[in-house]
């Protein structure tokens, strides 16, 4: 395996002095197709990938059908949307963190947490965390994707 891989490191170091004609040779040799006409330093890229997905092999079939699924799929179709949670005035929302309980009141105006007034909960979540989160994904509004 050690000199397979040295093999193919020495193969991919001869890549970047490449002239673009010997790289459209190469790739040519590879794939029977031409090279993509794009920049010569992406077509580097794409033919060091290809020789390691030759060495090394490729995705495995169940990534690459995903990802040719997401590809083909329609841009209405490929992103889920987010579900807008609607809350109601006079909620409570309650969550445990560092074994402290987080209990905030739903207003029409805004959040009330420990007897103050906050206008959203990322405020609250800075607050309670002192880092930046997303107050909706804190308090388990949102999913984590």
């Amino acid at each position: 395996m050690r000199g397979a891989s040295k093999s193919l490191a020495k193969e991919l170091a001869v890549l970047s002095a490449m002239p673009a004609a010997q790289l459209a040779e190469t790739w040519t040799s590879l794939t029977d197709e031409p090279l993509p006409s794009v920049a010569v330093g992406l077509q580097r890229r794409l033919l060091a990938q290809r020789l390691q997905e030759k060495r090394l092999g490729g995705l495995p079939a169940l990534v690459a059908r995903e990802l040719a699924r997401i590809g083909d799929a329609s841009p209405a179709t490929a992103a889920t949307p987010r579900t807008a949670i609607s809350l109601t005035p006079g909620a409570r929302l309650v969550r445990e963190w560092n074994g402290r309980t987080i209990v905030v009141d739903v207003r029409e105006d805004g959040f009330t947490w420990e007897g103050q007034h906050y206008r959203s909960l990322s405020m609250i979540a800075r607050a309670v965390t002192g880092a930046q989160w997303s107050g909706p994904r804190f308090f388990g509004l949102r999913s984590h994707g």
